[in-house]
């Protein structure tokens, strides 16, 4: 009985590249109408993301012209599932209680989620994260994030 042959545009990480460059190039959009210092971090990321999803899609063709078998994407959906829940509310939160409590309360949460369990590293690894945000931002670029609906800002 002969193999029913998939098309290789079918290919899980195939189609998570293609996801990525679609969603990462309509947000990327609307930073033209940004002035240029608020559209330099959001333009510099959308476009790391879809620069990695050209490479992942690259990547994944010349595993599929090769003949290899594609991987299922995830060994366990609930953690995706998860993880995207988290970043809605990380976005939610941001614009409700603000940018720096968000942030604070979401890197140790999210390492804790994915097995990091370490006190010291997480307060360690938020010290440094958020801090090096506020050196750049609001120190040296005098830009200020989001302080939230709930503080009246």
């Amino acid at each position: 009985m002969p193999q029913s042959r998939k098309s290789r545009l079918t290919r899980p990480e195939t189609l998570t590249a293609f996801g990525i460059l679609l969603v990462s190039a309509g947000f990327l959009i609307p930073t033209f109408e940004l002035r240029a210092i608020s559209a330099l971090l959001p333009a510099a990321m959308l476009i790391g993301l879809i620069v990695l999803s050209v490479l992942l899609l690259v990547y994944d063709q010349r595993k599929a012209a090769n003949g290899e078998e594609s991987q299922p994407m995830t060994q366990s959906p609930r953690r995706v599932i998860g993880a995207f829940l988290l970043i809605v509310t990380y976005a939610l939160a941001t614009d409700f209680i603000g940018f720096y409590v968000s942030t604070v309360t979401t890197i140790p949460l999210v390492a804790w989620l994915f097995g990091y369990r370490s006190p010291v590293g997480l307060a360690i690894a938020t010290v440094i994260v958020v801090g090096i945000i506020w050196a750049i931002f609001d120190f040296g670029m005098s830009q200020e994030f989001p302080a939230g609906r709930f503080w009246g800002h």
